[in-house]
């Protein structure tokens, strides 16, 4: 043999595996359609999810609610449970929470510690479930509670963290069960010690406030922190605001900027408003108003209202900005709108003097009427006093449209 042939052979021995690896893949796929054909569940099942994501076969939800429906009508747990998430979701079927909980049911029944989960969870938010599995009706929402906490609890007693979490929940709340806020800490922390995040902050805020569990400060932080650490942003500004404060660790205005920058950095608007703060104040970093303001812009842009309140007042007052008052009045009644009672003082002050907006007496007294309605102490005490100094400007036809406009208004609260 040759030199060049004995490398041509290498080659092709070298290359085999990685030529056959599709028509092997190929050769299973039909396999398992044959078996699956042939009634077999497991196969329908294992057909089924390979429709869910596309693999060999085109992906194709209804596909794959087929031949769900298929196993899960021979009683494979698992179908049942993925047949249930399809009604749940509306996935390849007409979404429908009495069918989805139907199909739950069959697997909890079998022990399936998701299909417990979610038909726990089905109960507690009170989905519309007027026909079960016997294809009776629910009456009323207490039965719903007490079903939410045997399925929760079925599914927390074999370990599932966000069940754990739920049953916590419905213990802390007093729904379904008598409220016993020792037993809500003791499965929300279970759930916590699996790294459930929201289980690990809602269980830092009670230790932070004595809620079934004695108020601890340093264990407060210790479970902000592990949520924190996995990404959370809310834990994040939590445990900057703690190092800042030195609440349940000594105190470090550097080690609280580097948490609350983490949250920034992800675009969460209260992470992008305690970092404008900090910069505005100098805490842990250089004082620079110029780089508050921009960290203070992109949490007012995301809806933040309490940021759009201190932009109203950099702007108004000049601060990291050039004096702007039509800009402050902008600021001012966007957050005003979302029900920030000082906005609504001082935008509705703006309207009375006409400062950065037209003079307009009317919706001066509407916001001043709600800043006074939703103050208290020395500022509800100064918008009253502007309110009625405004309300002599007023003719009574004009004074009764401001009161009809203010007992109308609800908040109007902006999306992130």
């Amino acid at each position: 043999m040759t030199f060049r042939s004995v490398t041509a052979w290498l080659v092709a021995c070298l290359t085999l595996p990685a030529a056959t690896a599709p028509l092997r893949a190929q050769r299973d796929l039909t396999e398992l359609q044959e078996r699956a054909e042939q009634g077999n569940p497991s196969a329908q099942y294992n057909l089924a999810r390979q429709y869910v994501t596309g693999t060999g076969v085109p992906r194709d939800d209804q596909e794959a609610a087929r031949w769900y429906r298929l196993a899960a009508e021979q009683g494979h747990a698992g179908a049942q449970h993925s047949l249930g998430v399809r009604y749940d979701t509306g996935s390849g079927v007409g979404e429908d929470d009495a069918d989805a909980a139907r199909w739950y049911r069959l697997a909890a029944d079998q022990g399936h510690w998701e299909a417990q989960f979610r038909l726990g969870r089905l109960y507690a938010e009170g989905a519309d479930l007027s026909r079960d599995a016997e294809g009776t009706e629910r009456a009323t929402r207490t039965s719903d509670d007490a079903e939410a906490v045997r399925w929760y609890r079925l599914a927390a007693d074999q370990g599932h963290a966000e069940a754990q979490y739920g049953l916590g929940q419905l213990y802390f709340n007093g729904r379904g069960v008598e409220a016993d806020r020792a037993e809500a800490a003791r499965w929300v922390e279970r759930a916590a010690a699996q790294g459930h995040a929201t289980a690990q902050i809602t269980l830092a805020s009670m230790y932070e406030t004595g809620a079934g569990v004695p108020a601890d400060a340093s264990l407060a932080f210790r479970w902000y922190r592990l949520a924190a650490v996995q990404g959370d942003p809310s834990a994040q500004v939590t445990l900057g605001y703690l190092y800042d404060a030195g609440t349940g660790v000594a105190e470090d205005d550097a080690e609280a900027v580097r948490w609350i920058r983490r949250a920034a950095d992800q675009g969460t608007a209260e992470g992008e408003f305690a970092l404008g703060n900090m910069y505005m104040s100098g805490r842990g970093v250089t004082r620079d108003p110029g780089e508050a303001i921009r960290w203070m812009h992109l949490a007012a842009d995301h809806g933040f209202a309490r940021a759009q309140f201190n932009l109203g007042m950099s702007y108004d007052a000049g601060t990291g900005v050039e004096r702007n008052a039509a800009e402050a009045a902008r600021w001012f009644e966007r957050a005003a709108q979302q029900g920030e009672t000082s906005a609504q003082q001082n935008i509705g002050i703006m309207y009375a003097n006409g400062e950065g907006v037209p003079r307009d007496f009317v919706s001066a007294h509407v916001w001043l009427s709600l800043a006074a309605a939703g103050s208290t102490g020395s500022a509800r005490e100064g918008a009253r006093q502007g309110r009625d100094t405004v309300a002599q400007q007023l003719p009574p036809d004009q004074l009764a449209v401001a009161e009809q406009r203010a007992r109308e208004w609800s908040p109007t609260l902006e999306p992130e």
